[in-house]
């Protein structure tokens, strides 16, 4: 049972009130908090272990740095009794893992495509002020609760140096590693030169770590798996094939094929040879992919194995033709759906169309 460090009312420092408790990592716990002074809400973030404490103040200095759209800022940073505080701005929204977890089984090319471009974005202007994240993974990524990820922002640069530090003690052997939460979550993402010796990796290790994600988002799994069984394939660095879903339709082929270069090139194995931040970002820019509206519904009709009809949850209904369904099976009826439509007659049609995980009853 977790110990919340602090409860609703508290005050600090005669500014912040603590209002809920949200959320916590391996290496803090997050409330929301109102800020008198402001008059508005925010993220305030404890560290829970003496690492987390040790690192919070340089990084809270570090983590400022980064000012950008696709960031989640760092707003203020203050020590009460012993104890240090970090006060981000407050994302509305959810970590992309949940979004994965409970929702997506994986994303299209084009909703790929766009989350991808964002967060390279981020990636790129943390590297501009020599930040280096070092745990960039999806639990450390918000994004909007639209069916659209409209928003996006990376969080927690903050505590990456802290991080660093917990990885180090969590593979000394394979007891301390499987009872770390911080290096278990972080392992799939983490380049080979962070495996090997976490203090001479660099910024490359971030271009390695949004190769995985997009590999995870395009295809549904992690490039070498989980555990502690994936870390002799980070270490070969040898990629796995291109994903069977690439194959499910011509119409996707040259974005999934774009997609795939920038997988292939973020992932070599040699830090040297992968893009820099803003090379990647300029491959991102040229990817030809829609940032449509979307919409989730239900699968209605399913005609002749070419064309059917969405029910959208808002009541209309939305046509699709088979050939714009990403998926490696045939649609079936009453399967959920995240779509994006276009205007049509009579029918608005829908393109891309992914099926969602199925939500089991209680």
């Amino acid at each position: 049972m977790t110990t919340h460090i602090h409860k609703p009312g508290d005050q600090l420092i005669g500014r912040y009130e603590i209002r809920s408790y949200i959320a916590e990592g391996g290496m803090q716990q997050v409330y929301l908090a109102a800020d008198h002074a402001l008059n508005r809400q925010v993220a305030l973030k404890v560290p829970k272990t003496e690492s987390a404490i040790k690192r919070f103040a340089r990084s809270a200095i570090v983590s400022a740095k980064v000012v950008h759209p696709n960031v989640a800022a760092t707003l203020d940073y203050f020590e009460v009794d012993s104890r240090s505080y970090l006060i981000e701005e407050l994302i509305s929204g959810t970590p992309l893992s949940i979004r994965l977890a409970s929702e997506f089984l994986y994303l299209d090319p084009h909703l790929a495509a766009h989350v991808i471009h964002h967060i390279a974005k981020g990636v790129a202007a943390s590297h501009h002020v020599g930040v280096f994240h070092r745990d960039l993974k999806p639990s450390n990524i918000m994004v909007s609760s639209d069916p659209a990820l409209t928003a996006i922002k990376i969080t927690d640069f903050g505590i990456a140096k802290m991080a660093e530090e917990e990885l180090a003690e969590a593979f000394r052997d394979e007891e301390s590693t499987t009872g770390s939460q911080t290096a278990m979550g972080a392992l799939p993402y983490m380049a080979p030169e962070m495996i090997r010796d976490q203090k001479s990796a660099g910024l490359p290790a971030d271009i390695w770590a949004v190769g995985a994600i997009l590999y995870q988002f395009i295809s549904g799994n992690l490039p070498f798996g989980r555990g502690l069984g994936a870390t002799p394939r980070i270490l070969e660095a040898t990629l796995p094939p291109m994903p069977a879903l690439f194959l499910t339709s011509p119409q996707f082929k040259p974005l999934t094929e774009d997609l795939w270069s920038i997988v292939s090139l973020c992932m070599r194995k040699e830090p040297a040879e992968r893009p820099e931040a803003d090379q990647l970002v300029k491959l991102c820019a040229k990817l030809c992919y829609s940032d449509a509206v979307r919409r989730t519904g239900t699968i209605a009709t399913w005609k002749y194995s070419s064309w059917g009809f969405i029910a959208a949850d808002d009541g209309e209904e939305v046509f699709f033709h088979g050939e714009n369904y990403y998926a490696s099976e045939r649609p079936k009826l009453g399967a959920r759906v995240n779509f994006a439509d276009f205007p049509g007659s009579p029918r608005n049609r829908a393109f891309p169309v992914i099926p969602l995980r199925t939500v089991e009853a209680n």
